[in-house]
């Protein structure tokens, strides 16, 4: 028992290490890119450090959720990976452990970060998103700082765009300035043109003072004179001129009412509660347009039966012909006709098109606030589905450190994000329920969990690439090479007087099993589906070729060595049919396309063995040949 306790606390030290370190990396990671979309907000504006404090302390708070799956996916895949390099997880699995006791104690760790993960969430997650929102909308209205390139209009200042051509930036001095006040309208434009000037912030940050000197004013006064063709304009000369514009350059916090709507700013309380509210308000505004259109332009005639309704109809229609009617009326009546049955229908269609919208607006809201509610439980639970992707991962892969384990993570998290936003935004959008849109990624990666999980307990080699390369070698029929060397130590030397006479007796047998069999020729397509069985003369033809090979390795001479080392390696079985089983042979080659696929790979193969037995009879000969002329 103290063992275990041991073993237990070896394992939670080792990966809460790992996750400390993964965790903070992932939150640096996810802040970056965070950063790097609101960049724009941040430039040029002269923030305080204790507002890029707020910023960075409100983001990291919103992105804890985000960086915990990650880090617990890459945690659980270096401590692993760790175990199995450094052979910790063979010696606990020597020792009996299996690796669900050995996950264990990890299991209730994450567990425990699960919780952390749904109180961030469902607590801190909204207070922070309200802050953040809250001061992202105050960044945004911040006006930036005024600094005035040369050479380029300046138009930040509102209703002024700024051109200077040299700038002194010791003394502050403006040379060369452009202005133009746009500030009472395009019309009224204001022009001047200064040789020199200075711009600078009032102590209050809420005016900009301007000093220009040696210079010239150009004003348009239209607007004091509308009836006349020609404008007439003001001209100013000046030594010197101050004025103040209005520029907020400070920082203003927004009220913090304005993200009190979001859905993200919400707990799960309140999100039922909002999701309730506007169910009701839905349904009360769909009743009252059913009841508007029932009573307008879709009223029913009350006070009559549907067969009286119907001779209404009849007698109607019998009495007079709506066409004839419009063509008997004059032309101003047409037109008059026209213009109100095309006005009353625009106006049908805004007025739908506006309640369409409404409806559609607020069913969007409820899909927001239930994607919001399944997102609060759908993240904390990944951490738990990542563990269980991890760990197992790890084992099997059993590579340690930074290397693997980051490639196999960044994969994992990548497919798990494009399935999880995919769900999320098709659930938004109303093209899927939403419960099966927010929980698709999670029932993608509870199979795969429980099947590494599966995997990795039983030792599999799932991820082992040797033995896919092997697989897939065999399939497409590529054969390795025979690669004999001269030993340094021979206790059997080859029976050179009894070789030649086997290799003789081989050559014939090869030759009368590719004239009995006539590999060349295209086999009957429904005999070899229904035949079964293996080729039992060509494992013995291989049989007795490799014996011969084991017993010429053992020679001395290299070009022996050389000519044995040209002998094919032959797939007994490649040429026959491609299951064991008799009935899924057949099944095949009632299956045509899938048939016809085997049925030219067999072809191909029997070719292939025909070269072979060609070969082997000629190295054969080779092979006698060497024997009796540099042996004996």
């Amino acid at each position: 028992m103290l063992r275990i306790k041991k073993l237990d606390i070896f394992i939670i030290k080792s990966f809460s290490t790992l996750f400390i370190g993964t965790f903070f990396i992932c939150l640096f990671i996810f802040m970056m890119q965070f950063l790097w979309r609101y960049v724009d907000e941040l430039v040029g504006k002269g923030l305080e450090m204790s507002v890029l404090a707020q910023f960075f302390f409100y983001s990291a708070l919103s992105l804890v959720p985000v960086s915990l799956p990650l880090a617990v996916l890459l945690a659980s895949l270096i401590t692993f990976g760790n175990f199995g390099e450094r052979y910790e997880l063979l010696a606990m699995k020597a020792a009996g452990i299996s690796l669900i006791k050995i996950m264990r104690p990890l299991i209730v760790f994450v567990c425990v970060l699960v919780g952390i993960s749904f109180y961030f969430q469902n607590v801190i997650g909204p207070i922070a998103q309200v802050k953040l929102g809250t001061l992202l909308i105050s960044m945004k209205q911040k006006s930036p700082e005024v600094d005035i390139p040369e050479g380029v209009f300046y138009s930040e200042i509102p209703g002024y765009n700024l051109k200077v051509d040299h700038k002194d930036r010791k003394t502050g001095m403006l040379y060369d300035v452009l202005i133009y006040n746009l500030a009472d309208g395009f019309e009224n434009t204001r022009v001047i043109y200064a040789d020199s000037g200075r711009l600078e912030m009032t102590s209050d940050k809420q005016h900009l003072y301007l000093h220009l000197y040696s210079g010239e004013l150009f004003e348009n006064l239209k607007s004091q004179n509308m009836s006349s063709q020609n404008v007439p304009y003001r001209r100013e000369t000046f030594k010197e001129k101050h004025s103040i514009i209005q520029f907020d350059s400070d920082f203003n916090m927004a009220d913090a009412g304005i993200m009190g709507s979001q859905a993200s700013a919400k707990d799960m309380k309140v999100l039922q509660t909002s999701i309730d509210s506007m169910v009701v308000l839905g349904d009360s505004i769909g009743r009252q347009y059913y009841n508007e259109a029932s009573t307008g332009a879709y009223r029913k005639q009350t006070g009559l039966t549907k067969e009286d309704t119907l001779k209404i109809e009849t007698a109607a229609i019998a009495s007079y012909n709506l066409d004839s009617l419009y063509q008997a009326a004059t032309l101003m009546q047409k037109q008059r006709i026209i213009s109100s049955a095309v006005t009353r229908a625009e106006n049908l269609a805004s007025d739908y098109s506006f309640k369409s919208f409404s409806m559609e607006s607020n069913d969007y809201s409820i899909r927001k606030h239930q994607t919001e509610w399944h997102k609060k439980i759908t993240i904390s639970l990944s951490c738990l589905l990542f563990f269980f992707i991890g760990a197992p991962l790890g084992g099997i892969i059993r590579k340690g450190g930074l290397g693997m384990p980051v490639i196999v993570s960044i994969l994992v998290f990548i497919i798990y994000y494009i399935i999880d936003n995919s769900g999320y935004k098709m659930a938004r959008d109303g093209k899927w329920i939403v419960w099966m849109g927010m929980w698709m990624s999670s029932a993608v990666l509870a199979p795969l969990g429980v099947f590494l999980t599966y995997k990795s307990n039983k030792d599999s080699v799932v991820l082992n690439a040797d033995a896919y390369v092997a697989w897939f070698r065999k399939v497409s029929g590529i054969r390795s090479l025979r690669n004999l060397f001269k030993k340094e130590v021979i206790i059997h030397d080859p029976d050179y007087l009894r070789i030649p006479n086997e290799l003789t007796a081989l050559s014939e047998d090869c030759r009368m099993y590719a004239q009995a069999r006539r590999l060349t020729k295209a086999p009957n397509y429904f005999r070899l589906w229904m035949e079964s069985g293996e080729d039992r003369d060509i494992v013995q033809i291989n049989d007795r070729l490799e014996l011969l090979v084991e017993q010429l390795s053992n020679a001395k001479s290299i070009t022996l060595l050389n000519a044995v080392n040209r002998y094919p390696i032959i797939p007994v079985a490649a040429h026959l049919r491609p299951f064991h089983q008799h009935w899924l042979n057949i099944l095949t080659g009632l299956v045509v396309p899938i048939g016809l696929f085997f049925y030219f790979r067999i072809w191909a193969f029997r070719i292939r063995l025909n070269k072979d037995m060609e070969r082997i009879i000629q190295n054969n000969e080779e092979i006698k040949y060497i024997i009796q002329t540099n042996i004996k």
